[in-house]
């Protein structure tokens, strides 16, 4: 099994090489060799609506596997903070739902990603984002400062989730939403797949299991855990994020057929901030200031 650091200097060269293909050649990134992660998963995400409020990059460089932004309620005046926000579509979508007195927040760990971003952004001309370089296990905010989490497929691409959740919950105001698109694992999956890298950078091999990620969410602290499937994967569709990362399509597609889903994950910080002192006063004390 790959260490933490293999895995995530995996994922920063993967999507670094998908950001630099968009800023290089002005097609999406899944068109080109640097992801397996593209057609199903990726695919009309968004409406023809949303992707004309954008820069065309912002919608090239989307590599997730679901649109939080639809399937979340966001007010204005909140903030918004994007796990792992790739090209930005996700951030300037939510800037514009919380409005100029709310501010969303893109955290990304790959330079090309953060320069297109930032560039997406300026096209954009929104004032109210901020993108920052950082990883998920180490949110670079305050406690307790953010009114709503998003992310689109990138939790799963983390060794440490545990650790995520706890940063997510940790920057989180009381009452705060966690509201993310993964993807969800139902039942067991080959080996094989587990322990392709390749796969692991395009979403599929982190997966966890459904009632898995639901006891992390919990045991993490968080109330009112919903998972809800918003697409399931049939075998022509494993047979496409198969192809090409050297497991033996043919005898593993049959094996993974249905299991995998995208899922739209929901879950709440309870209010006052502390749980219980087992849980509050020891997983989550320590963190970023």
């Amino acid at each position: 099994m790959a260490s933490g650091s293999q895995v995530r200097e995996q994922v920063r060269q993967k999507y670094g090489s998908a950001a630099q293909s968009v800023t290089d050649t002005g097609s999406a990134a899944c068109c080109g060799p640097s992801l397996r992660c593209c057609d199903p998963i990726t695919a009309n995400l968004y409406s023809d609506e949303e992707r004309g409020l954008l820069p065309e990059k912002a919608a090239l460089a989307s590599l997730g596997c679901g649109n939080p932004t639809a399937l979340t309620e966001l007010k204005p005046g909140e903030v918004v903070l994007d796990l792992g926000s790739g090209g930005g579509i996700d951030v300037l979508l939510s800037a514009r739902r919380v409005g100029p007195t709310g501010n969303a927040y893109g955290l990304d760990m790959t330079d090309e990603m953060l320069a297109l971003a930032r560039e997406n952004q300026r096209q954009a001309g929104a004032e109210n984002v901020e993108f920052l370089k950082g990883e998920i296990e180490n949110i670079p905010l305050p406690d307790e400062s953010v009114d709503v989490i998003i992310s689109n497929c990138v939790i799963n691409l983390s060794a440490d989730k545990d650790r995520v959740l706890r940063e997510a919950f940790r920057v989180l105001k009381p009452g705060g939403r966690l509201a993310v698109s993964d993807v969800v694992v139902r039942g067991e999956v080959p080996a094989a797949v587990r322990e392709s890298m390749l796969l692991w950078a395009g979403c599929v091999a982190g997966a966890l299991e459904e009632s898995d990620y639901r006891a992390r969410l919990k045991a993490a602290c968080f109330e009112q855990v919903e998972i809800e499937p918003t697409r399931t994967y049939n075998i022509q569709d494993a047979r496409q994020f198969l192809t090409g990362s050297g497991v033996d399509v043919d005898a593993v597609a049959p094996q993974v057929e249905g299991k995998f889903m995208s899922a739209f994950i929901r879950a709440t910080k309870p209010a006052p901030s502390c749980c219980g002192t087992e849980c509050c006063g020891g997983a989550h004390a320590g963190g970023n200031k």
